[in-house]
């Protein structure tokens, strides 16, 4: 395997470039968050939702306009939820109509490189995440973000994490009730 080299920004710039090109050229638009992917394909203003062909499965998807090969088809890089998955169409401007396409990520936490795994991939490495709010997570999820960034605070100052603390605050307790011991050489790992 050869080893991972630095580009330069020229190099990085152009592989970027090269890489929208790729996407530009396909016949829908796709974007996404860690947990689900939009894809947006248009079509003509007169066409019905009778008119199209939308199949959306655990792992694959095809979509485009009845009697015609599907605009969108292939074999998804990763599974999804199809009961939390959805199509629409929708008026757009020109005469035209769009086929909004939301897939729910049954894997919250990774990065799609591509729709479907014959298209152009993407550099998941530089996808920066949109900043996503606490409120936003469930209770498990949130008190464990909460707890992490405590820490990460806690460090950066100097100070114990939480972890260290309840250990700190059980061996206290601990003293408090057996003050005849010697707690002079304990330590806390």
């Amino acid at each position: 395997m050869a080893p991972l080299t630095e580009l330069s920004p020229a190099e990085e710039a152009a592989a970027r470039a090269k890489e929208q090109a790729e996407q530009d050229v396909l016949p829908y638009k796709w974007t996404q968050t860690i947990g689900d992917v939009d894809i947006t394909i248009s079509v003509p203003g007169n066409l019905k939702g009778r008119d199209l062909v939308v199949d959306i499965k655990k792992e694959s998807i095809s979509a485009g306009i009845k009697g015609q090969e599907p605009i969108l088809k292939g074999t998804l890089p990763h599974a999804i939820r199809i009961d939390d998955s959805t199509w629409t169409l929708s008026s757009a401007p020109n005469n035209t109509k769009v086929v909004e396409i939301h897939l729910d990520k049954a894997n919250k936490m990774e990065w799609w490189p591509h729709v479907v795994t014959d298209a152009p991939k993407i550099d998941v490495t530089k996808i920066v995440p949109e900043n996503s709010k606490l409120s936003d997570l469930d209770g498990e999820t949130r008190s464990m973000v909460e707890k992490m960034m405590f820490d990460q605070r806690q460090k950066e100052m100097g100070l114990p994490t939480s972890d260290e603390q309840k250990k700190m605050d059980i061996l206290k307790k601990f003293q408090e009730q057996h003050p005849e011991m010697d707690f002079s050489k304990a330590k806390i790992n």
